[in-house]
């Protein structure tokens, strides 16, 4: 009998300076299966992207310093653009050109995070 993994919100991130090949894109789009369907895999399955929308800036800025604490635990940070009611975050992995399982770990930890804000509106 074979143990389950956990799932990937319960995951943590480990280090990566390179050295592992990317996902391919089929195993990018398994990976990408685990999360919210709003997650979008770029044309090369090199990077996840994902909008949230916010009703004013105050709760925009929240769920960013929210998304920081989770990047810094983890030590796998995205990048954001972030606006008034707006933040876009896309995962990649730098060190190896691609996405790797520590991004979806990342985007499923802010799943978690962003269904924990939209309870307390």
């Amino acid at each position: 009998m074979s143990e389950e993994a956990p799932p990937l919100a319960e995951r943590r991130c480990t280090p990566c300076e390179g050295g592992v090949s990317p996902y391919t894109a089929v195993e990018a789009r398994a990976a990408l299966a685990g999360l919210d369907p709003a997650w979008r895999l770029d044309e090369a399955a090199n990077a996840i992207r994902r909008e949230f929308r916010f009703k004013e800036f105050y709760r925009t800025m929240s769920f960013v310093n929210a998304l920081a604490h989770i990047a810094n635990i983890e030590d796998h940070h995205p990048d954001l653009e972030v606006g008034y009611n707006y933040c876009r975050v896309l995962y990649t992995t730098h060190a190896i050109g691609g996405l790797s399982e520590n991004d979806f770990i990342c985007a499923a930890k802010i799943d978690r995070l962003q269904g924990a804000l939209a309870t307390q509106r």
